[in-house]
């Protein structure tokens, strides 16, 4: 039986370096789509780099995204590729729109040219539900987007909904929460919290400045997340879940745990500062996986405290390693 094969738009993201051990393992071909540039990081799949095939392509340009689906013949197509950090997405917001709403338009389109037969996969996010109107959030649940980020998921999110509806493509949207991970770009809340916790133990900094403390969030861990990415592409029929724990946490609570893992104590070095408000905040953020774990049969393995763990421990070991 020849091997699938699959395209992953966002290899270097967090999901997308994820994703590509978890198929690898599966025996795919993965080939990952990066932009014609010259300041591409590589950093998150250097480890598997000589194992899958690069391509570039450009969620700009469907044509580049025709020409790399006629090249490669994916059976699976993983759009994770966006302009992903929400408080950018109020500095650039048509890029956001750009890249985050039309981008999932122009690959679509480019499926529906090229191959129908192609299962596609679409990153919706629980931004998209915002100011929330009810709590847990499940599929159901609408939008009420607070970011041109979550305005553009929307979009991308309905886009996909009606390409699936009117072309009858298996197209299916992850609206995933909150996933973290060691891999977590610096300006993340999340990765900027372990961070600074791990740089004033190790005497580097002596404080660590955030937004609002009692913003609430669904955390979970992007390497079991992205297991219901694919557990979606692998079912009969196409459809939208929910992908989240179902536990809800403070980002002071996240401090405590961060520095409790090295033996401090937040409230001594974390000052809040409005610099790092949102124009408009989503204040609680909870999912209910329920439809993931009845249908995909998905569930999380990695706890809150495991992850805050992990992602202390691994930023404490790479800054030793910078200070030899």
């Amino acid at each position: 039986m020849a091997k699938k094969r699959a395209l992953i738009t966002g290899i270097t993201g967090q999901d997308g370096s994820y994703l590509a051990e978890l198929l690898l393992e599966k025996g795919y071909d993965v080939v990952g789509m990066i932009r014609r540039s010259s300041t591409v990081n590589f950093e998150r799949i250097q480890h598997i780099q000589d194992r899958i095939t690069l391509a570039t392509g450009d969620l700009m340009d469907e044509i580049s995204m025709i020409n790399l689906l006629r090249e490669y013949r994916p059976s699976e197509v993983y759009n994770l590729a966006a302009q992903s950090f929400v408080q950018t997405s109020w500095a650039q917001p048509v890029f956001t729109g750009e890249t985050t709403a039309l981008g999932v338009t122009r690959v679509l389109d480019a499926v529906r040219l090229v191959d129908p037969e192609i299962r596609f996969y679409q990153a919706s996010s629980s931004e998209m539900f915002g100011k929330v109107v009810e709590v847990p959030q499940t599929e159901t649940t609408p939008f009420y987007p607070r970011s041109p980020y979550g305005v553009a998921k929307v979009y991308g999110h309905w886009i996909t909904v009606n390409y699936r509806e009117s072309y009858n493509l298996h197209a299916s949207s992850g609206i995933l929460f909150n996933h973290e991970s060691p891999r977590r770009g610096l300006e993340f809340v999340t990765r900027k919290i372990a961070h600074g916790a791990a740089r004033i133990k190790l005497g580097l900094d002596h404080e660590l400045r955030l937004g609002n403390l009692d913003a609430r969030r669904d955390w979970g861990f992007a390497g079991d997340y992205v297991e219901a990415m694919w557990l979606m592409l692998q079912q009969d029929t196409p459809d939208d879940y929910v992908v989240a724990t179902g536990e809800t946490y403070a980002v002071r609570e996240f401090c405590e745990l961060a520095f409790g893992a090295v033996d401090l104590d937040y409230q001594d070095y974390v000052v809040m500062d409005d610099r790092f408000m949102r124009p408009a905040e989503v204040d609680l953020l909870i999912g209910d996986p329920a439809k993931a774990q009845a249908k995909l049969g998905w569930k999380r393995k990695v706890s809150f405290p495991e992850l805050v763990q992990m992602m202390v421990e691994s930023d404490v070991q790479m800054l030793k390693n910078l200070m030899r």
